[in-house]
């Protein structure tokens, strides 16, 4: 009986994987989909304005047990919000305009082996020559993809190729700085915060371009990806991680890394009619094949946090 109910959690477990990385991905499909239509950081200002407002709760009562948080870790804030989701904000819409969703999923998933090499250099992390040989790989893979990835029907190098290259690092930089902000503050709640400082680097461009073309940021179809952003890829993509992040571990972190391009590709061919290459193919086989040996715990055990 025991035996059997560990089946069907793993099973529910792995289903949960699968919705997480849906909702994850679904961010880089709603870039591609939108693209030209609804302007790029007006879509990051109300996503992120959603997501602070809706953990606005748990912000509060963080700031209550810790009131002094905002003045003595406003920058450590500050600069999360700016990595994490200004970076990995407008520039990722505007990147679904010159690159295909699939390219953005398969770079964007590159910030794990990102943040070990920024480890490496940092030294806060030491390397095996397996896990040297997975980044070369990995990176061979990624420059595949970057350079010779197919966008309606052009090859090489683009635009949005290089705004989703820097986005990454700015994830990769996200991933390093969080959990150093705000000690013994909920996960949720450091993500409200970060996100309202998304907002609030992203309103300036938002402005301008509410000013540019009114019509654009306020229409009904804007209201709808609006919505969707802050509530799919955005609350409840978040929501999701911290609670998988808090039943299954590490665990979580090497799934959805691992789905995400898979599920981009699907989600593509459905929603978008943009199949994979053989050099998407190619490229991602190599990317996260070596992602998979340089992440691995030097002990030979499963991909590190």
């Amino acid at each position: 009986m025991q035996l059997k109910s560990g089946k069907v959690r793993e099973v529910l477990g792995l289903l949960g994987f699968l919705v997480l990385a849906t909702a994850q991905v679904s961010n880089m499909i709603l870039a591609r989909g939108v693209a030209g239509s609804v302007p790029p950081f007006s879509i990051a200002f109300f996503r992120w304005s959603i997501v602070a407002v809706g953990l606005s709760p748990l912000i509060v009562a963080a700031l209550r047990q810790q009131p002094g948080i905002l003045r003595k870790e406003g920058l450590g804030i500050a600069a999360a919000g700016f990595l994490g989701m200004f970076v990995c904000g407008g520039p990722v819409y505007l990147a679904g305009t010159t690159t295909s969703a699939i390219n953005l999923a398969l770079i964007m998933a590159m910030a794990p082996l990102m943040v070990l090499l920024f480890s490496l250099v940092m030294g806060l992390e030491k390397v095996n020559r397996w896990q040297i040989i997975g980044m070369i790989i990995a990176l061979s893979g990624a420059v595949l993809v970057i350079t010779r990835g197919q966008t309606s029907g052009e090859h090489g190098l683009t635009q949005g190729d290089i705004l989703v290259v820097f986005a990454m690092l700015g994830w990769a930089g996200y991933t390093l700085v969080q959990n150093r902000i705000g000690a013994g503050v909920s996960f949720l709640a450091r993500i409200g915060m970060f996100a309202a400082a998304g907002a609030l680097f992203s309103l300036p461009f938002a402005i301008h371009e509410m000013w540019s073309d009114p019509s654009a940021v306020l229409s009904l179809k804007a209201a709808e990806v609006y919505l969707f952003a802050g509530l799919v890829p955005g609350l409840f993509a978040y929501s999701a991680y911290s609670y998988f992040g808090s039943a299954f571990g590490a665990l979580s972190t090497s799934l959805s890394m691992y789905l995400g391009p898979v599920v981009g590709a699907v989600l593509s061919i459905i929603f978008l009619g943009e199949a994979p290459t053989i050099v998407h193919l190619i490229g991602g086989a190599l990317s996260l094949g070596g992602m998979w040996l340089s992440l691995r715990r030097k002990s030979g055990g499963g991909a590190a946090a």
